[in-house]
């Protein structure tokens, strides 16, 4: 006895209503991603400005011995702590319930904003507003190339994230060499890795919302724009923070 293959079709319209259906979603979670690392970078802003302008100031950096300020086990405690946070993030994003991953996102930014204090006392506040607004328009027009382009990033993504791993190396060398044209090498390079990072994140998202849409389901999708954001987040302060070292006017105290 033969058996003929059964084959699942769909008529034009049912394909249309799918795809249509599909990008409303993806626009719906992309929106969710954005709205997530907006909010965030709102919090950090908060938390940056509200602790340079109050007495909590003294608790990060102090003047000893009439000096310029100099941070505290507080500050270096600040510094570190956002990979602590971005290591739990990445490696328990699975484990972690959608509310966990919501409240671990919001503690991480607060903290973030209390390890950028020292740009305030470093920059004057007029270049720190201007280059965060050429930092958002850099990253938006990049985005929305990487939302948009039909080319594929994987490779430059992987090229930037080796560019990353190397600024990262020498970073940590210049730590000890405090060399300015080094510094101002590893500036220039950042700024086009995490120009990069951004177009190719704003992909790889896109691409793992249209292949993995329908396994997603509400709290499943809770969790991965959280851990989306977090990307983009990442990309936007290191950006920004590169940036102002270039193009940010000092304070003279």
């Amino acid at each position: 006895m033969a058996f003929s293959p059964e084959y699942r079709t769909y008529s034009p319209a049912t394909s249309a209503s799918m795809a249509a259906a599909l990008d409303a979603g993806l626009r719906a979670y992309m929106l969710r991603v954005y709205n997530w690392m907006a909010s965030g970078l709102l919090v950090t802003a908060i938390v940056a400005f509200g602790i340079a302008n109050t007495d909590l100031i003294n608790l990060f950096y102090q003047t000893p011995f009439g000096f310029r300020r100099a941070p505290t086990i507080l500050a270096y405690a600040a510094m570190f702590a956002p990979l602590a946070f971005i290591l739990v993030l990445s490696l328990g994003i699975n484990r972690l319930s959608t509310t966990a991953a919501q409240a671990l996102f919001w503690a991480f930014c607060g903290v973030m904003g209390a390890s950028l204090t020292n740009i305030f006392i470093v920059y004057t506040g007029e270049s720190v507003v201007r280059v965060f607004f050429i930092t958002a328009a850099t990253f938006a027009a990049t985005s929305l190339y990487g939302y948009t382009t039909k080319s594929d990033l994987s490779r430059m993504g992987s090229f930037m994230i080796m560019g990353l791993i190397g600024i990262m190396i020498a970073g940590l060398v210049n730590l000890f060499m405090q060399s300015s044209a080094l510094q101002f090498a590893i500036s220039v390079i950042g700024v086009i890795v995490f120009v990069g990072l951004t177009a190719y994140d704003t992909q790889r998202i896109r691409a793992d919302y249209v292949e993995y849409a329908y396994a997603y389901g509400p709290d499943e999708a809770g969790k991965r724009s959280v851990y989306d954001s977090l990307s983009l987040y990442l990309n936007f302060i290191n950006l920004f923070t590169l940036l102002l070292s270039l193009l940010g006017n000092r304070n003279s105290n």
